[in-house]
């Protein structure tokens, strides 16, 4: 993918979603004014609006958008603007009722929500296309228009309908995937219960049944469904490259996994102009700053290291989760400028100024219900000039230390039914590890299983269920290269059609792990095993264990007590000029260090000393410099140490030996080349 900004900008992005639909035209003019004070660069407009667009159908009424697109551009603000598509009219459905999607429980879905679509639908394909094309033909050349946002947030809520028009659907899309029923057969293992089909006309959705249905068809329906969408995004996508050539066309991601799991960003990372992702903090009572670092990472993998886009968070608290907290002093900035170091170009919010009425009325906003006589506003202007000062690290990329693979076709094909333990989770595995280099300071790049990964001395698999037999060659031949490979268990087990792979586990992976698995023994509730090493090391593990039997690997961790007791719980294979390490119980973070440190020797990656917990430091470089960015999530101050001196960008001073940084602050250094 190309690397692309927002055409005509030339610093951070900083602003929000503006929805002035909401308020009389005479607020307007308070409102840019006040985006004016707080350093406002881009909105995005435009996102919910098709029914005040085209109020019936092929009616237009563009003169409210004219005035605020003009309005903007007179106050220097450029816009992101929004196809509608999201949110069909009440006229369309009530033409449309099938557009509306059908769950597996055969129930229809009414209007009164959004993104409540049937992808297959044509009406809907037709009416989408049509408002794409009228918004497109008519600013195509306004000035204020800095790129297009298709659509909002694809897969949230729904991603999948089951009704018979994606029914006949499927069967095309199967039939260009698999070539003939022959291979559908084949590929789902249609043999077992008798569900063999003579033809293409025999199959459907994966339905509501009376027991746990084929996997492998309802891996192939998440595909589908995920296929379905982008095509639709494609589709607007091409009319807009059409009519507007030049101006980057983008849709909001949900990439942390613990906001959206119906997507596999890898593919739509390949249809955008520019990467862009929206995260809200996960009040569940784990650190949110390293879920926050997590996101961050991996959308910008999915934009293949080039600089992405924040195009969503929050300044303060939100509305929809079970108890919603407002953020703390300071960390509305910390957590903006923390997206910044891990690649972002800017930092924008939901929304500008916080609703009157609707669902998430509660939801904070740049300019409050307190106004501008409060400390979210006060913040607000404050971050606005901070990001103002941060110019010059604008198209630098994010330096990694180690990467991760994550495949979110494996995580589908983990989370059917009647796996193993529903006790093991792959999003946890994923965080757990993520944590884990975290706390060790290290940059993670996120990779797919097939990707080149000679870059990066470390390699980390949390959770690999799914793994195809090119993924396992890739594994291989990057160990032997010299690569050191980390691997979780229960990976390497099933192929792309969740196939389990001929002979003993784990499968694709077990010639670079040097050894197999006879079988797994997930323990119970709340049961716990301890795992002996060097000397007297002993660490707890929980959830999993498996009866390993080394094949060229040796033993580094040993069960000492529970099922597999006295048998291998860690092992080291040593493959041409790398090692691969293999964990094959639970392990928390803290427990996973010991593990990752030793891994780490083997790669040559020495320990981060002098950094505290909670304290990230990460750096970007291009062009125009190198950059470190300190962001400490403490109460208290600290010190970061510089091996190279250089400028603070937010103070302007000089550093060198060590860089001073305020409890909850953030600092910014353009090293001295």
């Amino acid at each position: 993918m190309p690397e692309t900004t927002p055409q005509g900008r030339l610093r951070l992005a900083f602003g929000g979603d503006y929805n002035p639909e909401q308020w009389p035209e005479s607020v307007w003019q308070e409102d840019v004014r006040l985006m004016r004070e707080a350093g406002v660069t881009m909105v995005s407009v435009g996102i919910f609006s098709w029914a005040l667009l085209e109020p019936e159908p092929g009616a237009y009424t563009f003169g409210w958008l004219d005035r605020l697109l003009d309005l903007l551009h007179e106050h220097g603000i450029s816009a992101d603007l929004g196809t509608p598509t999201v949110a069909p009219p009440a006229w369309f459905y009530r033409a449309h009722p099938d557009a509306l999607p059908l769950n597996r429980e055969g129930v229809r879905y009414a209007f009164g929500s959004r993104g409540a679509i049937c992808h297959s639908s044509p009406a809907y394909r037709e009416a989408a296309a049509g408002i794409t094309t009228e918004l497109a033909r008519r600013y195509a050349t306004h000035p204020a228009l800095a790129m297009w946002h298709v659509h909002n947030e694809y897969g949230v809520p729904v991603s999948a309908c089951y009704c018979d028009t994606c029914a006949a659907h499927f069967r095309r899309w199967l039939d260009a995937r698999h070539g003939s029923v022959e291979a559908v057969n084949e590929a789902w293992g249609t043999a077992f219960w008798g569900q063999r089909f003579a033809s293409y006309e025999q199959i459907d959705p994966p339905r509501l049944t009376p027991t746990t249905g084929n996997p492998a068809q309802q891996l192939d329906y998440r595909r589908f469904a995920d296929a379905t969408m982008r095509e639709n995004f494609v589709s607007e996508r091409d009319i807009l490259h059409r009519l507007a050539p030049g101006v980057p066309v983008t849709t909001n991601f949900m990439t942390a996994l613990s906001q959206c799991d119906t997507v596999d960003y890898w593919a739509w990372g390949r249809e955008v102009d520019l990467v862009t992702n929206d995260h809200y903090l996960i009040t569940d009572g784990r650190r949110t700053h390293v879920n926050l670092a997590m996101a961050a990472d991996l959308t910008r993998s999915v934009a293949g290291g080039a600089p992405w886009l924040l195009l969503e968070h929050s300044t303060s608290g939100v509305s929809w989760q079970p108890r919603n907290p407002a953020k703390r002093p300071g960390e509305m900035a910390r957590n903006s400028l923390a997206h910044v170091a891990r690649g972002s170009e800017g930092a924008l919010f939901f929304q500008w100024r916080q609703s009157r009425r609707g669902a998430e009325k509660f939801h904070s906003a740049m300019l409050p219900h307190a106004g501008t006589d409060s400390r979210v506003w006060r913040e607000v202007v404050a971050l606005g000039a901070d990001i103002g000062s941060l110019a010059p690290p604008r198209g630098t990329r994010t330096v990694p230390d180690v990467a991760m693979l994550w495949d979110w076709q494996s995580w589908w094909a983990q989370a059917l039914e009647w796996r193993p333990s529903e006790d093991h989770d792959a999003r946890e595995r994923a965080d757990s590890f993520y944590e884990a280099l975290y706390d060790r300071h290290l940059t993670v790049d996120f990779a797919h299983p097939e990707a080149d990964l000679s870059a990066y001395p470390l390699v980390v698999v949390p959770a690999l269920y799914l793994t195809t037999e090119a993924a396992g060659r890739n594994l291989r031949t990057y160990v032997e290269n010299g690569g050191t490979l980390v691997v979780s268990y229960f990976s390497g087990i099933v192929d792309e059609h969740d196939a389990v792979h001929e002979g003993p586990y784990p499968g694709a992976l077990r010639d670079a792990l040097g050894l197999t698995v006879e079988e797994w023994s997930p323990l119970g509730e709340g049961e716990t095993v301890r795992i002996a090493g060097p000397g007297e090391a002993s660490l707890t593990a929980d959830v999993w264990t498996e009866f390993v039997v080394p094949r060229g690997a040796e033993t580094v961790w040993t069960y000492a007590d529970g099922p597999a007791a006295g048998g291998p719980a860690v092992t080291r294979h040593r493959l041409g000029e790398g090692t691969a390490w293999y964990v094959s119980s639970r392990l928390d973070p803290a427990a996973l260090d010991t593990i990752l440190g030793a891994a780490g020797e083997d790669a040559g990656i020495a320990p981060r000393t002098g950094l505290p917990r909670d304290v990230e430091v990460v750096r970007r470089s291009g062009d125009s410099g190198a950059y470190l960015f300190a962001v400490n999530h403490t109460a208290h101050d600290t010190k970061v140490p510089l091996d190279t001196p250089g400028t603070e960008l937010l103070g302007g001073e000089h550093v060198s030996g060590h860089l001073a940084v305020p409890a909850g602050g953030v600092r910014v250094v353009r090293l001295d080349a």
